[in-house]
């Protein structure tokens, strides 16, 4: 069985992604399972530390057991997604303590996210999460600038920030970053968003985002690592399909699938319901959007 690493590396190089679905309700967990199977693709079913409390995830044991009832590790793998050293309500996290934790529960691959944090501070802790990932044999994900949407309150006007620039990954920074912190993956910000998360706003219709492709060319040839967008819900399509070609090998998807669950749930009240609403639109993404039915043998042979 290929290892993450490799996947993500065979993905890189061919001008594919992986795509990481997050999944903050757990009944979501077997369509995204049997979509990625049913398409002949390669995917993650991640989560994220604030999926466990604001919405109902309920943490790493809880999604680790679900994972397994349904696990096709041919096509499927388990993703730690962002576990951040300061969270999007300011507090600090113990984040040590989570990664280790999935490590001893089989995860297959681990994120670290210490972008709030200044730049010396963000590759010390990066660097630990890289050495306690190695030492598993993991690979680790980390993220550099400002991939905005997770904190309270709307964004600032779109326009502004992606004409600004405001937040995106400084390029010199990045090949100093992953030189000195030994990431597998960077996540970094060319003009995606995360979708919101708090309050009524993360019912809205995230903003249709696109892609600075000039700065992510400078991004991959400063690193030379498998690049990830996270907030791939919502970008125009052909900044995505063009973005991965220019790089980026693994793409987050949560907005997505989420809100076709929740909406599906509200208007039938039937969780099934609301799972074939997560199969279709996972099925869509991975077959219409990203154009990935088929490619499993091409990254996991």
């Amino acid at each position: 069985m290929a290892p993450q690493t490799d996947i993500v590396r065979k993905a890189f190089e061919a001008g594919l992604t992986v795509p990481a679905f997050n999944v903050p309700y757990l009944p979501m967990i077997e369509p995204v399972i049997r979509a990625v199977a049913d398409a002949d693709a390669f995917a993650f079913v991640a989560t994220a530390r604030l999926e466990w409390f604001k919405f109902e995830a309920k943490g790493l044991e809880a999604v680790r057991d679900e994972f397994l009832k349904w696990r096709r590790p041919e096509c499927v793998r388990l993703h730690l997604d962002h576990v951040p050293v300061i969270d999007e309500d300011g507090e600090h996290v113990d984040y040590a303590a989570v990664l280790d934790q999935a490590v001893a529960l089989g995860y297959d691959s681990l994120m670290i996210d210490g972008s709030r944090l200044a730049l010396d501070d963000n590759i010390a802790a990066t660097r630990e999460g890289v050495e306690r990932a190695h030492a598993a044999h993991l690979p680790c994900e980390a993220e550099l600038g400002a991939v905005l949407g997770h904190e309270a309150g709307p964004l600032p006007p779109y326009e502004e920030l992606f004409e600004s620039g405001k937040g995106f990954t400084d390029v010199n920074e990045a090949a100093r970053f992953v030189a000195q912190t030994g990431c597998d993956w960077l996540s970094v910000a060319v003009g995606n968003v995360h979708g919101a998360v708090s309050g009524a706003l993360r019912d809205q219709k995230k903003v249709e985002a696109r892609l600075n492709l000039d700065h992510l060319a400078r991004l991959r040839e400063a690193t030379g690592v498998p690049l990830v967008l996270h907030g791939g819900s919502g970008v125009k399509r052909d900044y995505v399909l063009a973005g991965i070609q220019a790089g980026i090998a693994k793409i987050n998807i949560g907005t997505e699938i989420r809100q076709a669950y929740e909406n599906a749930l509200r208007e039938s009240g039937q969780v099934q319901a609301a799972q074939q609403a997560v199969y279709e639109r996972t099925r869509w993404l991975l077959t219409d959007y990203f154009e990935l039915a088929g490619t499993r043998g091409r990254v996991a042979p």
